[in-house]
């Protein structure tokens, strides 16, 4: 019996969690229970405890570590729902800044009847592997009904397509065409224009792009704004028209849209506007002063506005439909991925150089700073959202959190209503016929935009940090054109006038 009691104790020992040793019961008394929190029990974090002992200890570390990681995700989920909230907040209050009232909306338009004639424009369109629309755009420009102005058209020395087409548009209209050939490298949009402005005669400058559809009246538009509010910039309108042509040019029309109809006009009442790249007109005396455009910047137009704006330039925006001038959207989505990259890296290059920081207030250096910084807080952002998605689906989350993910959702929704009925309005101002799978492109394609949108600003940011500054040029085909020609006073030609010239600028018969 005394041998059996043993082997049974000797049994009871090996197979215990903690490996105690058992003192004997007495005769007909039951074997007390072991407990977990004897105090006779070894330390967990004891070096000589046992193996059972170590995978208790790695088991808590391992609990410890997916509850960091829990929380980690957590936050991130928080931020990217907070960023995203306030961007699509301020974005929904940018784009709806002009429908405040019915008076505020008709202030943003032309006057009805433009006073007469008061300054000479000079306007500078450069173009660069633009043979197949720049010829339209010369002979458009030159059926503005304004008495006093003058066309000089930019090409590279290296362009045979792009020259040939606008020598043609030059013999066409020989009393307005001047062709200015330039022979820099690398070339880009700013260094054509810097060499133009050298001849310019006017005292407002104006810039077209080489693809634009330009009303005739449009000169005559501008005149009278600048006269009647005393600006020294006038912002015209620019929209891109085919809507129809991908799921991706309807988003970027609608862009358009509310950029120059009403969001534009917002940053001109805060004195603080990155200008449009075309259909813009600056008084000659604020390019002499600023040494024209910086020829280093990717984003020209906006380096400028802000430049001005910080040195107190009145700065007007005007929208029309009637006189807007019309573009269309890049050919493929590659395209419109380089042209979006090339805007946001300018921003950030606009950003570092500082300019910005001359702006007299507080909150106007606070607004260029978060403008000017997009870029980064989409790329964040764009980076940020495949790791919330992987955490929303493999972590439970706390209902907290959860109700913070949610925040972005309405005005999210607000802003997808906005934009519907945007596109409802942009159908009837402009004559094109919206259709049923159209608002259904535009609700499909939020996600992917946005994502399309991202990748872009992460691309313009690591290009920014690797100091990359090449010049990615966006071609046209002229889907926007249509069959309707506009008949100016000026379409016929009239006696040649001579202009002055130097070496690298020909009249058009040359």
């Amino acid at each position: 019996m005394r041998s059996m009691r043993a082997i049974s104790l000797h049994t009871l020992i090996d197979d215990s969690d903690e490996g105690a040793p058992v003192v004997p019961a007495a005769p007909g008394q039951p074997v007390p229970e072991l407990s977990l929190e004897d105090p006779a029990q070894p330390n967990r974090l004891d070096p000589g405890a046992t193996d059972t002992e170590a995978i208790s200890d790695g088991s808590h570390l391992s609990t410890v570590a997916e509850s960091i990681a829990q929380w980690a995700g957590y936050s991130t989920l928080m931020v990217v729902s907070v960023v995203l909230t306030l961007i699509a907040v301020t974005t929904l209050f940018w784009m709806l800044h002009a429908w405040r009232s019915t008076e505020h909306l008709e202030r943003t338009g032309f006057s009805t009847e433009p006073r007469p004639a008061q300054h000479f424009f000079t306007l500078l369109v450069p173009g660069r592997h633009e043979e197949e629309v720049m010829g339209q755009t010369l002979d458009a420009l030159a059926r503005q009904d304004h008495p006093n102005y003058e066309i000089i058209a930019i090409v590279g020395h290296d362009d045979p397509g792009t020259e040939r087409v606008v020598r043609e548009a030059a013999t066409r209209h020989p009393h307005l065409i001047t062709v200015v050939v330039d022979s820099s490298v690398p070339k880009n949009k700013p260094k054509a224009l810097n060499l133009a402005l050298k001849q310019a005669k006017g005292d407002v400058v104006g810039v077209f792009d080489a693809e634009d559809e330009v009303h005739p009246r449009l000169l005559s538009m501008i005149d009278s704004r600048f006269t009647e509010t005393d600006a020294d910039v006038v912002q015209g309108g620019v929209q891109l028209m085919n809507f129809e042509t991908s799921w991706w040019s309807l988003r970027n029309v609608l862009e358009y849209y509310f950029w120059f109809r009403s969001r534009l006009h917002f940053h001109a009442g805060a004195n603080l506007i990155p200008l449009g790249g075309n259909t813009v007109f600056v008084k000659r005396s604020w390019l002499d002063w600023s040494d024209g455009w910086d020829a280093e910047c990717l984003a020209e137009d906006c380096e400028l506005g802000i430049r001005l704006s910080s040195e107190g330039a009145k700065v007007v925006v005007a929208y029309s439909p009637e006189v807007v001038t019309r573009e269309e959207t890049p050919g493929t989505l590659l395209s419109l991925f380089k042209q979006r990259t090339r805007w946001n890296q300018g921003f950030l290059q606009v950003l570092r150089k500082g300019e910005w920081r001359k702006l007299p207030s507080r909150g106007q250096r606070l607004s260029a700073r978060y403008l000017l910084s997009m870029p980064f807080l989409q790329a964040f952002i764009g980076l940020l959202i495949p790791v919330a998605i992987v955490v929303a689906l493999t972590i439970k989350v706390h209902p907290a959190v959860v109700m913070v993910s949610f925040l972005p959702l309405t005005p999210v929704l607000i802003t997808l209503t906005v934009e519907a009925a945007g596109l409802h309005e942009f159908g009837q101002v402009y004559g094109r016929k919206v259709r049923v799978r159209d608002y259904l492109r535009l609700v499909l394609g939020t996600l992917p935009y946005q994502i399309f949108l991202a990748a872009a600003a992460a691309r313009a940011v690591y290009r920014e940090l690797k100091g990359v500054n090449t010049w990615e040029k966006t071609e046209h085909a002229g889907a926007h054109r249509t069959d309707e020609v506009l008949p100016g006073p000026n379409s016929q030609p009239l006696p040649v006038r001579e202009l002055a010239s130097s070496g690298s600028i020909t009249g058009g018969n040359s």
